[in-house]
C-alpha cells in the first residue's frame, strides 16, 4: 500500500492511533492534507557542527577478570549494543529548514500550533528570518526557556545550560490553549501561598527547569538527542485536544509519539535515521501504530 493511502485512510479512518514513517521529511509533508495536524513539535539538528554521538552499553556480571567493578567488588563485562551518530551540520542551515516550516504552516489547523526546538546558536537566526516570516510575527507567543544543569563547565564564559523553544499558532486569534491536562508544579515557597495553593501546585511559567535524561534512567534509549518526556507530555498536554493529531518530523527516538499516546492524542513520527526507525518502533510497541518504511 502506497504511503498516500496509508496517511489518507489514517486521516478519514481514525484508526490507527499512530504512525512511525521512515523517510525524509521532505518526501512525507507534501502527502499530508492542507489544514490537517492540531501540533507540530519539532527538534531539528542543531547545526552544532559537531558529530552527535551516543552509546548503548549492557553490563553483565561475570566469574572472569570482566572491565570494571561494581558494588560489592563483583566484576562485570560490557559490550556495546548500539551506536548512534549523525553529523549535525549544514552548509545553509535556513534554506535546509525553510520549505520544511512552509510546509509545517500549510498542514496546521488554523487552531494548531508549533513548538520549536533549538539551541542558543541558531534561535535567533530562525526566528527573525523563518519563522516570523513564515508564521507572522503577531503569531509568536512564547520563547520558552529549558533550563537544565548537566555537563561541563567553561572557564572563559558562563555556561550554556539552556534550549529555546518556540511557540507560534497558526492564528492567534484561534489557537487551542488549554492547561487542565498540565502538570503543575510545587511552590518554591509554599508558605507564602494559602494551603489549598500549596496542595494544588502553580503552573509552569515560561521557564522550565527540568533534567536531561539521565544516563541511567530507565527513559533512556540510546539515541543522541532524546528530549525528556515530562517536557512533551507539557507540550501535548497543553496544545493538542483530546483526540488530536500531534506531528513530529524529525522524531529522532519518539518522545513525541510518547506523550501523545500517554496522554489520548494520535500521532505521526518521521525520521529518516533507520536507528530512530528501530527504537521508536521499540518505544511504542505496546501501542497501536503502523510502521512505514518509504522508499
Amino acid at each position: 500500500m502506497s504511503l498516500s493511502r496509508i496517511l489518507g485512510d489514517f486521516f478519514t479512518k481514525g484508526t490507527p492511533q499512530g504512525l512511525i514513517i521512515h523517510a525524509e521529511n521532505l518526501s512525507v509533508l507534501p502527502l499530508l492534507p492542507e489544514a490537517s495536524i492540531d501540533l507540530i513539535y519539532i527538534d531539528p539538528p542543531f547545526n552544532t557542527g559537531k558529530v552527535q554521538k551516543r552509546l548503548t552499553l549492557r553490563t553483565q556480571r561475570t566469574a572472569g577478570a570482566g572491565d570494571r567493578t561494581g558494588f560489592g567488588g563483583h566484576r562485570y563485562h560490557t559490550t556495546i549494543e548500539r551506536t548512534a551518530a549523525y553529523q549535525d551540520t549544514f552548509e545553509d542551515y535556513l534554506s535546509f529548514l525553510e520549505p520544511r516550516l512552509r510546509e509545517a504552516y500549510r498542514i496546521l489547523k488554523p487552531t494548531g500550533s508549533l513548538y520549536f526546538h533549538i539551541d542558543y546558536r541558531e534561535a535567533h537566526y530562525c526566528k527573525v528570518f523563518l519563522l516570523d516570516k513564515i508564521f507572522g510575527r503577531e503569531n509568536f507567543l512564547n520563547e520558552i526557556i529549558w533550563a537544565y544543569d548537566y555537563g561541563g563547565r567553561p572557564k572563559r564564559r558562563w555556561a550554556p545550560k539552556h534550549d529555546t523553544i518556540f511557540l507560534y499558532a497558526k492564528d492567534r486569534q484561534r489557537y487551542y490553549f488549554s492547561t487542565e491536562e498540565v502538570e503543575r508544579l510545587p511552590y518554591m515557597a509554599p508558605g507564602l501561598v494559602s494551603p489549598e495553593k500549596a496542595a494544588r501546585g502553580k503552573l509552569p511559567t515560561d521557564v522550565w527547569w527540568h533534567t536531561i535524561v539521565p544516563t541511567n534512567s530507565r527513559e533512556k534509549t540510546g539515541y543522541p538527542t532524546q528530549k525528556p518526556l515530562g517536557i512533551l507530555r507539557r507540550i501535548v498536554a497543553a496544545s493538542a485536544p483530546k483526540g488530536g493529531i500531534v506531528l513530529d518530523f524529525f522524531a529522532g527516538s519518539g518522545t513525541t509519539g510518547v506523550a501523545a499516546a500517554q496522554l489520548g492524542r494520535r500521532f505521526i513520527l518521521v525520521d529518516e535515521h533507520p536507528l530512530a526507525y528501530q527504537i521508536m518502533q521499540e518505544r511504542l510497541a505496546s501501542v497501536e501504530v503502523k510502521c512505514v518504511a518509504s522508499g
